[in-house]
């Protein structure tokens, strides 16, 4: 078998066990909150402690994977996601379970900040959309299989079998990547780690998304809130200039975004990001409160977009290899700019079957984005740089997430009793919303599928403007690390 299948079918076990782990976490709030008797608070921070730690942490070991070979970085990946899901299967109380999502987060952004490079430096530059199509249908197939598997697990057995249940996909993970990557470094990135900038980087960033969270969680006026806020812009400052004046070795080149195709890609990530990881959430929560679906049943209607997803990637990366990744990334955003119009037009009375066929198109233009925006920003990846590259895409595109997930709650909060936001969060709701709490629910939920289409009508118009193939540096070949210098 040629090393780039070897190295496709390694990161897919990573990608399934992470696909899995965030839909069936989602399926099993309830349970979770009842066993350790947790409250609102505490369930929301199962959700997002993953994802802070994840966000903040991605770009530095992307720097570490460039200097010390990404199959180290990889390996302990899965051991430490693996070490994670077991402690949060064996959790105590709400908040062990969260201390213990922040280690599951920290094991997920060492693959995710060494699976995309790996891939680039398996594959062909001519084939590295078909190589993300690929990974795309893992991440489709691992939510249809956490949604099934979520159900009967939740119906039948214990929660705590969500997690537990990864880790003997993380001990083959582990002894599958060992036995089958190889070692890479490329030439020329020796050097130090710059511990202060990425202390800097990761204050700076946790500050931002903890302020955000704050304040959705308790008070935009609350001390937290503001502190937070005010020094996270001060800590990206210091970030900013030791990086360009004082470190020998920064974390980040700031000639990648002198690349108009790296830096107009990036924000068109971070804008679709934080304009549709809400969609599902906000679905959901629709599917229960109005049409008075449970939890698990709700979330079956995401089964058409990630079959649709999965069966439109590879073509989507086929076709960025062929055409260009501009073309085919503002398919993508354009099908899901409808989406999310016809979306804020739901009412009591929308059928599930117009909702399945929003769901299929929502499918379609996450296939044609997601293969050929990663393949456009990993091809214009500084040469000998590609773990940071992969480090800063991950690392927009997880901030947007954390807030499309805080807008999906604002816009909830924002117009509803917070007992019916908590029902609504956790899967417990019985029967529909109440007539006016409903109506108010809607016009809380068009409002944010209209400021999602904004923001999407934006980063469509980002990746119209790029001019084909403008500014793309060659991705490096990397060569086994006993032929590097180090």
């Amino acid at each position: 078998m040629e090393y780039k299948w070897k190295a496709l079918s390694v990161t897919s076990v990573g990608a399934m066990m992470a696909a899995v782990d965030s839909t069936v976490v989602l399926l099993a709030l309830f349970p979770i909150a009842t066993e350790l008797k947790s409250d609102f608070v505490t369930m929301i921070w199962v959700v997002i402690a993953y994802l802070l730690v994840n966000t903040a942490l991605v770009l530095s070991f992307g720097r570490l994977a460039d200097m010390y070979g990404r199959k180290k970085m990889f390996n302990l990946g899965f051991a430490v996601f693996t070490i994670g899901s077991a402690l949060s299967g064996l959790a105590f109380s709400g908040i062990s379970l969260v201390a213990f999502r922040v280690v599951q987060g920290a094991g997920a952004a060492l693959l995710t900040a060494n699976s995309f490079a790996i891939l680039t430096d398996a594959f062909p530059r001519n084939e590295t959309g078909r190589a993300f199509g690929l990974n795309a249908i893992v991440w489709a197939i691992g939510s249809i299989v956490g949604i099934i598997l979520g159900g009967v697990i939740i119906t039948y057995t214990t929660w705590r079998l969500i997690f537990l249940i990864n880790v003997p996909i993380g001990i083959f993970g582990t002894l599958w990547a060992y036995r089958t990557l190889r070692e890479t470094k490329v030439t020329g990135t020796k050097g130090s780690f710059d511990i202060p900038a990425a202390i800097a980087f990761t204050a700076g960033l946790f500050a931002l998304l903890l302020g955000v969270t704050w304040g959705l969680i308790y008070s935009w006026h609350d001390p937290v809130t503001l502190t937070s806020l005010a020094i996270s812009p001060l800590l990206f400052i210091a970030f900013v200039v030791w990086e360009t004046k004082y470190s020998k070795d920064p974390i980040v080149d700031f000639a990648f975004f002198r690349n108009v195709t790296f830096s107009f890609s990036i924000l068109t990530a971070l804008l679709q990001s934080i304009a549709v990881f809400s969609v599902n959430f906000l679905l959901i929560f629709y599917l229960e409160g109005i049409s008075g679906l449970s939890a698990l049943s709700a979330s079956y209607l995401i089964i058409p977009l990630a079959v649709a997803t999965a069966v439109i990637a590879p073509l989507g990366g086929i076709l960025a290899d062929r055409l260009g990744g501009r073309v085919i990334t503002a398919a993508g955003l354009a099908l899901q700019l409808v989406v999310l119009i016809l979306l804020s037009t739901l009412t009591a009375t929308t059928s599930l079957v117009d909702i399945a066929a929003i769901e299929t198109m929502y499918g379609v233009g996450a296939g044609l984005f997601w293969p050929s925006n990663t393949s456009t920003i990993m091809r214009s990846a500084l040469a000998g740089k590609l773990g940071v590259g992969s480090g800063i895409m991950n690392t927009f595109r997880s901030t947007g997430m954390i807030l499309s997930f805080a807008l999906t709650l604002t816009a909830a909060t924002a117009v509803i009793p917070a007992r019916y936001v908590y029902s609504l969060f956790i899967g417990n709701l019985s029967g529909n919303l109440p007539a006016p709490v409903g109506a108010s629910y809607l016009m809380g939920q068009s409002f944010a599928f209209e400021i999602s289409s904004g923001l999407l009508a934006v980063a469509l118009l980002l990746s119209l403007v790029q001019a084909p193939g403008r500014g793309q540096s060659p991705v490096p070949v990397a060569v086994p690390a006993s032929q590097a210098t180090s």
